[in-house]
């Protein structure tokens, strides 16, 4: 059978993907290079560009073509990327172009001033912003809602994870509150018995970014095809073909930097492995937020702080910056596996990191369901870091509720894919080391090829062809159990 519908559908997600590539890439350069005075210019021109995307991908010659591309002959992957096509242009349909418009603009405006505002703890001017952001945010959340049958927040989650709800969250996340706190707890008192040594600095950011991109090369990062600068807060944006990576660098505080790149070099990985053999299409697009903060936490967490790799890493840290008893071996090992909780959330260990992402998640989703507003977040923020962390953010904005980037440009539904994103790393790694025996020794060998291959295998050369749940259960053999993660912090910390 003839399929020109799907065929039409193919090349109107080509072009759009085209425009995204544009988007993408000028957003990096926003975050990354350009001068403050190009903020406004630049806003209104990604702005016009996610109009025009919203116009072609809303036209309703489109929804013709979905329509009738369901009646033609596809094969198995053709009706993946029929599904994807679809879900693309319902969510967008659902949204007028003035909203679409009206929320790049604020994004852009809240995000360029929180870069000045948040080393200023100017909780007042990046409220005032971040008030007009919440409140297109909630009338995006109103419509998808209305339409899904949903809550708000269930509707802007659906976004970043197709299928997942508040209800399986409060479920999966009320099970690591049952056992996080005492697990923390624990793993302080057990690390206040071995005085670590810190290293002391300064370690200059030449070395530091020579460091990162030695990590890279070992971490199997396609140079001809990405690079890594730096940016407030680190991400990684582009495209599959030129992925760009950022950290941020400190002279004083050597391996923050070090493990931000570790980490968004997992995202990169996932991102330079994607298929290439359906360009342009839904399908060949990472599958969720949670899978790729999977790859990004699998890397930093499962294997970056794992003994094996820091076994490799603490060599070629006494070669740049000489040797030092914070260096040797069994210190250096304890001090990048410590339990300290603290204020910033991408420098967390990860026994502590699922208190941040809670805290966000439960403060964005009665923000968004209209439970609370924007001038009760510094309050709620402080009484949660105390009882999770023990820690008091009151008057400090810029150590607390100001930190985080996700929130300036509406992105709420995000956090909660950080701990989703954990669970499945843990349960991933554990599949990886049954199907692999000898992956320890294989790491600490520095031979990271099998673990790459594995994941490539299950993981990235899929894209969006399987729904989460089933690339979980094809992945591992089982849907997602959280338990693997409890585990995994069982044995690493106590």
């Amino acid at each position: 059978m003839d399929k020109h519908n799907y065929n039409q559908l193919t090349r109107t997600f080509l072009r759009l993907s085209r425009f995204s590539h544009l988007a993408s890439i000028a957003s990096w350069d926003m975050f990354a290079m350009m001068p403050p005075g190009g903020s406004a210019a630049r806003g209104e021109a990604l702005a016009e560009l996610s109009v025009l995307r919203h116009q072609i991908l809303t036209d309703k010659q489109v929804g013709e073509w979905i329509t009738n591309a369901r009646q033609e002959d596809l094969d198995d992957i053709e009706q993946a990327n029929l599904r994807e096509i679809e879900r693309h242009y319902q969510e967008a349909a659902l949204l007028p172009e003035s909203l679409v418009e009206a929320q790049s603009l604020a994004g852009s405006k809240c995000e360029h001033a929180w870069r000045t505002q948040r080393p200023a703890n100017d909780w007042a001017g990046f409220s005032a912003n971040l008030k007009e952001v919440v409140k297109l945010a909630r009338e995006e959340a109103k419509l998808r809602a209305a339409a899904k049958g949903c809550s708000p927040y269930d509707a802007l989650l659906d976004k970043f994870e197709s299928d997942m709800t508040s209800a399986r969250l409060d479920e999966l996340f009320g099970e690591v509150k049952s056992w996080l706190p005492d697990l923390l707890k624990k793993a302080v008192a057990k690390q206040e018995q071995q005085a670590l040594i810190a290293p002391q600095g300064p370690f200059p950011i030449a070395d530091q970014r020579e460091l990162g991109l030695q990590a890279m090369k070992q971490l199997g990062f396609d140079f001809n095809g990405g690079r890594l600068d730096v940016s407030a807060h680190p991400f990684c944006g582009g495209v599959p073909e030129d992925v760009r990576i950022t950290t941020r660098y400190d002279e004083n505080e050597l391996l923050s930097a070090l493990f931000g790149v570790v980490h968004e070099t997992g995202h990169a990985r996932y991102e330079q492995n994607l298929p290439r053999s359906w360009p342009g299409q839904p399908i060949a697009l990472a599958r969720s937020t949670a899978i790729h903060e999977s790859q990004s936490l699998f890397f930093e967490m499962q294997l970056g702080r794992s003994e094996a790799f820091l076994r490799r890493l603490q060599p070629a840290i006494i070669k740049r910056f000489g040797m030092q008893p914070a260096f040797e071996e069994r210190n250096f090992i304890a001090w990048n596996q410590r339990v300290k909780p603290g204020y910033i959330r991408v420098d967390a260990d990860e026994v502590s990191y699922p208190a941040h992402v809670i805290l966000r998640y439960e403060i964005e989703r009665a923000l968004i369901d209209g439970e609370i507003e924007v001038d009760d977040i510094p309050g709620l923020w402080n009484e949660k870091m105390q009882a999770w962390l023990g820690l008091s953010t009151e008057g400090n904005y810029r150590n607390g509720c100001m930190q985080d980037i996700h929130w300036t440009d509406g992105g709420f539904g995000y956090f909660p894919s950080y701990t989703l994103g954990a669970m499945y790393a843990a349960q991933l790694f554990h599949a990886a080391r049954t199907a692999l025996p000898g992956l320890d020794e294989a790491i600490a060998a520095g031979d990271l090829t099998p673990l790459f291959d594995w994941l490539r295998q299950n993981i990235w050369q899929h894209g969006s062809r399987f729904s989460t749940a089933q690339l979980i259960q094809n992945a591992t053999g089982e849907a997602l159990n959280a338990d693997y993660f409890h585990q995994h912090l069982l044995r690493r910390y106590l």
